[in-house]
């Protein structure tokens, strides 16, 4: 089987790009391959702020992401790019704190890169 690593580059106001990486993500768990990490840049990094609230009618994303860290998958956010839109990177929630040299590792370890933007 495959190992994976995957980068999300659109902010959380592009559901479809990320609801592609879910379920791209849970088809690759399906299939019985792994997911080394997945890698918030550029835009991505909003996914992990906490200053956005969701009405309920709309796509539940911090849930979408549980879901993801519940299947032991390593969430990993840019530092740099947090840092230059602002965010808090002490409180990330499901999200590890990570440097591109970390991210750019473990693409190069991985059987496939994907990028979702």
């Amino acid at each position: 089987m495959s190992r994976f690593v995957l980068s999300l580059h659109t902010p959380p106001s592009d559901h479809d790009t990320t609801q592609r990486l879910v379920k791209f993500a849970h088809a690759c768990l399906a299939q019985g391959h792994t997911i080394d990490a997945i890698f918030l840049y550029q835009q991505g990094v909003y996914h992990a702020s906490n200053h956005f609230a969701l009405p309920t009618d709309e796509l539940q994303i911090p849930m979408l992401w549980q879901q993801l860290a519940d299947q032991k998958i390593n969430l990993m956010l840019c530092v740099t790019a947090a840092e230059k839109r602002g965010l808090d990177i002490k409180h990330t929630n499901v999200f590890n704190v990570a440097g591109l040299a970390e991210f750019a590792m473990l693409a190069s370890d991985a059987d496939k890169w994907i990028q979702f933007k």
